[in-house]
């Protein structure tokens, strides 16, 4: 009777242990939106990067710029935990871009519509801002992509939708540094991430929007603001766009969307050398669009899940 206790008393601290530490890990969230992005600000989340599902919630609706929608939601957290967002507020002739803070990813502060274009008064569009912490700056970099028309050689693509990428740091997202040129690769692109591997190594993942690529490639650089070179061929298939990269334990993920497709595709990569395609391991919710992934303790999750009415860990 005795040695049943202990046995059962074993597998109780076994459980109990394996529960807290299980609990204690980490999950990855992915901003997402549904077209015709109206709705606003959704999340998906995933114990490995790989099975994603949704939460069937709307946590911020768009309110800010002329259409009032929101596309290609970034998130990154700050130093102090506090989460920042940044969006598309238009399709085109929106300068801006929309922006909102919060502690939790479930109130938010009141929405910003940010004139980062407001210099360049033939400016299209303000398309996919994102977000990067610089740790050694201690500041934000906001990358787009915008048009301005015939003020840079083009390719097949009409003069309106020859686009390149620039920026803005802030610290406090009150002042912001003058919008700059980030990149000029000779050729239409939209859609950047920064990454960080290590002190002095970054990699810039986009999408060469030029016809008839328009597919996924990278660069490398010493520091997030460039210059980037070493541009890599591009990796995933033609109509390909929205990449999203995430460090799975040795390894990096990249998402993009494969619109033409109708689905959304992977690759998996340790040196952004060689590329191996992984779609068909990954499963990712139908109607997810163009969003970044970051890491949440499961006291983050559990909450947005009872947000959202679903059930908890």
């Amino acid at each position: 009777m005795l040695q049943g206790i202990k046995y059962y008393t074993l597998i109780l601290l076994v459980t109990l242990a394996f529960t807290s530490c299980r609990s204690a890990k980490s999950v990855y969230l992915f901003t997402s939106f549904h077209e015709p992005a109206d709705s606003g600000l959704r999340f998906l989340y995933s114990y490995d990067a790989y099975h994603w599902k949704e939460l069937n919630h709307i946590f911020l609706k768009p309110q800010v710029g002329e259409a009032k929608i929101m596309r290609d939601p970034s998130i990154a957290q700050g130093p102090d935990g506090i989460y920042h967002l940044v969006w598309t507020t238009g399709w085109k002739n929106d300068k801006g871009i929309g922006y909102a803070s919060s502690k939790d990813l479930i109130h938010w502060s009141a929405e910003q519509h940010i004139e980062v274009m407001a210099n360049e008064p033939e400016t299209v569009n303000a398309w996919a801002p994102e977000l990067f912490y610089d740790d050694e700056q201690k500041q934000f970099i906001i990358v787009w992509a915008s048009t301005i028309p015939f003020r840079f050689p083009k390719g097949q693509e009409d003069e309106r939708n020859n686009h390149r990428l620039y920026y803005t740091t802030t610290k406090d997202f009150k002042t912001f540094s003058p919008s700059k040129l980030f990149l000029d690769p000779q050729f239409s692109v939209i859609d950047a991430q920064i990454l960080k591997r290590a002190k002095s190594d970054y990699v810039l993942v986009m999408k060469d929007n030029t016809r008839p690529n328009r597919n996924i490639l990278v660069a490398f650089a010493t520091n997030p603001l460039g210059p980037y070179h070493n541009y890599s061929k591009p990796f995933t298939e033609n109509f390909s766009e929205g990449p999203c990269a995430i460090k799975a334990g040795d390894d990096w993920i990249i998402y993009y969307d494969s619109y033409q497709a109708k689905r959304y595709g992977a690759v998996l990569t340790r040196d952004f050398k060689t590329f191996k395609n992984i779609t068909d391991e990954v499963d990712i919710p139908k109607g997810h669009k163009h969003g970044t992934v970051f890491k949440v303790d499961r006291k983050t999750l559990n909450k947005l899940k009872e947000a959202a009415g679903a059930s908890k860990d």
